[in-house]
C-alpha cells in the first residue's frame, strides 16, 4: 500500500470531519503471552488504515485545516540502545519522511501537547471503549479544560463516534486494496490445493495445517487472518473446532477453514474433501447440496441486493434439499418459517471480509438490511453439520460436516470471486486428489 494510499484516506475522513474537529486513534498495545514474552505484534485495523504505520506506542491526530499541519503523529523517539534489541523506530523524523506525517512529537510528550490540541476544537472523533488508558487520558484532559473555562478556555462541546465514520469508508475497497485480497485469496487457495493433495488417511489434523501454513508462508504470508480449523469427521460439525489435534480416518471428510493475512488483508476460505480423496454417496449428496447453496447465494451477490439475499437463496436451496433427502419433513415454505433448518445448519451464510476477517460496516441502516454496492467484500460460506447421535437422522448422514467458503467482490455489474482458484466441485476435488 502506498503513501498515497494512506494520505487520501486521511483526506476523505477529514472532509467528512469538517473544520473545528480533531480526531485521535491509539495504536494497538503489545501484549505479554507470558513472563518477558510477548505476542507477535499486529496494528489496530484502524491505526493503520490510516496511518500505515506498525508500531506500538503511538496516537495519530488529524486536526483539518490547522496551518501547522493537519496530521499529527505522537510515536517513540529514536533509541540507540533499545533498537540494537529490538530493530529500528522511525522516531520523529522517520514518522514525516516515511510515513507522511506532517508534524511529529515524542509519545511521552501526549500528555502536555493533546490538550492544547483539544482546547482549539469543538467537535473530538473519538472510539471511546477502545483503548481504556487513553479513555482516561480524554477524560482528565477535558476536565481539565472544563476547570478552565473562566480564564478563557473552550473546551470541546461534542463527542462523536470516529468508528461509525471509518468503518463505512472501510467497507468500501479501493483497488489496492482489492488487489492485495485477491493476491491473498490465491495464496491460500494455494494452500488448500496442496493440502489436498498431501491428505492421506493416518495425517493428524495439524499436519494438515502446518502444509496450509508451510505454503502460504513461503508465498510471502507469514501471518494467518485467524486460527486454523482442520476437522475431520465428527469433528467439522463443530463450527469452531480449533485443537486440530485428532487423526484423520479412512471414509471420513475433512473441513478446512483457512485463509492468510497478507499486509493486514485477510482471506477467508474453506472447504470440504473426503480423506480416501473420493467422496462416498451420502457425503456426495450432502455436499453437492451445500455446493447448490453457495451457487445461488453467490447469483444474489450483485448492486440492489440487500445483504441478506444471499442467506435467503442458500436457506431456500439447503431447506428444499433436505426434504429431498428426507432430513426434513413438511411444506419449504412453513419449514423456513419455523426455521426447522437450524437443526443443521445454524449460522449465517456470510460476513463482511476486509483487514478484519470478519470485517467492520453496519450489515443493516435503520433498521433495514443494506443493500450490496460495488466494492463491497463479503464471503459466502452455506454448510450443513450433522453430529454422530443426531435424534432422528439415518446413521449414514451422522458425522459429517460440510462447508464451502469463497471470497466474494461485489463488482459493478455482478460479482467477482476472488478465491476461484481453491477447488470446489467435487469433480474438480477427485481429480486433483488422485495428483
Amino acid at each position: 500500500m502506498t503513501k498515497t494510499e494512506f494520505k487520501r484516506r486521511r483526506r476523505q475522513l477529514m472532509r467528512m470531519m469538517g473544520k473545528d474537529s480533531i480526531a485521535i486513534l491509539p495504536a494497538a498495545a503489545v501484549k505479554q503471552r507470558n513472563n518477558d514474552v510477548h505476542y507477535s505484534y499486529r496494528p489496530d485495523s484502524d491505526f493503520y488504515y490510516l496511518t500505515g504505520f506498525s508500531e506500538p506506542e503511538a496516537v495519530a491526530v488529524l486536526i483539518p485545516g490547522r496551518k501547522q499541519g493537519e496530521y499529527i503523529l505522537f510515536c517513540r523517539e529514536r533509541d540507540e540502545e533499545k533498537e540494537r534489541w529490538d530493530g529500528p523506530i522511525a522516531g520523529q523524523e522517520g514518522a514525516v519522511s516515511e510515513y507522511g506525517a506532517d508534524d511529529s512529537f515524542p509519545i511521552a510528550d501526549l500528555d502536555d501537547i493533546l490538550p492544547r490540541m483539544l482546547e482549539q476544537c469543538e467537535r473530538v472523533f473519538y472510539a471511546m471503549g477502545c483503548n481504556p488508558e487513553l479513555d482516561q487520558q480524554m477524560s482528565n484532559w477535558v476536565s481539565q479544560l472544563r476547570r478552565k473555562a473562566r480564564s478563557g478556555v473552550h473546551p470541546p462541546q461534542e463527542f462523536i463516534a470516529l468508528d461509525h465514520y471509518l468503518h463505512d469508508m472501510r467497507l468500501y475497497k479501493s483497488r489496492s486494496e482489492i488487489a492485495l485480497m485477491r493476491k491473498a485469496a490465491r495464496i491460500s487457495a494455494a494452500g488448500h490445493k496442496r493440502i489436498m493433495r498431501d491428505c492421506r488417511a493416518g495425517m493428524m489434523e495439524y499436519q494438515m495445517e502446518a502444509d496450509f501454513l508451510h505454503e502460504c508462508t513461503r508465498r510471502g504470508a507469514r501471518q494467518q487472518a485467524y486460527s486454523p480449523i482442520v476437522g475431520g469427521g465428527n469433528n467439522a460439525t463443530v463450527l469452531h473446532y480449533v485443537d486440530n489435534d485428532c487423526k484423520l480416518q479412512a471414509g471420513d471428510l475433512v473441513l478446512v477453514d483457512a485463509g492468510c493475512e497478507l499486509e493486514l488483508y485477510a482471506s477467508d476460505i474453506t472447504r470440504t474433501f473426503p480423506v480416501s480423496g473420493r467422496f462416498s454417496e451420502p457425503q456426495a449428496l450432502l455436499y453437492q447440496l451445500v455446493l447448490d447453496a453457495q451457487l445461488a447465494a453467490i447469483k444474489q451477490v450483485k448492486p440492489g441486493n440487500a445483504y441478506n439475499a444471499p442467506h435467503k437463496a442458500a436457506v431456500r436451496t439447503l431447506t428444499r434439499g433436505l426434504v429431498k433427502l428426507g432430513l426434513l419433513k413438511g411444506n419449504i415454505n412453513t419449514l423456513i418459517k419455523n426455521e426447522k433448518y437450524k437443526k443443521f445448519f445454524m449460522h449465517g451464510t456470510g460476513h463482511w471480509l476486509g483487514m478484519d476477517v470478519h470485517d467492520v460496516g453496519d450489515y443493516k441502516i435503520d433498521g433495514h438490511w443494506r443493500q450490496l454496492e460495488p466494492g463491497m467484500v463479503l464471503t459466502i460460506e452455506p454448510g450443513l453439520y450433522i453430529p454422530l447421535g443426531s435424534k432422528g437422522v439415518a446413521k449414514k448422514w451422522q458425522g459429517i460436516g460440510i462447508r464451502i467458503e469463497d471470497d466474494i467482490l461485489v463488482t459493478k455489474d455482478g460479482c467477482d470471486i476472488l478465491s476461484a482458484d481453491a477447488p470446489k466441485t467435487i469433480q474438480e476435488i477427485e481429480a486433483i486428489m488422485e495428483q
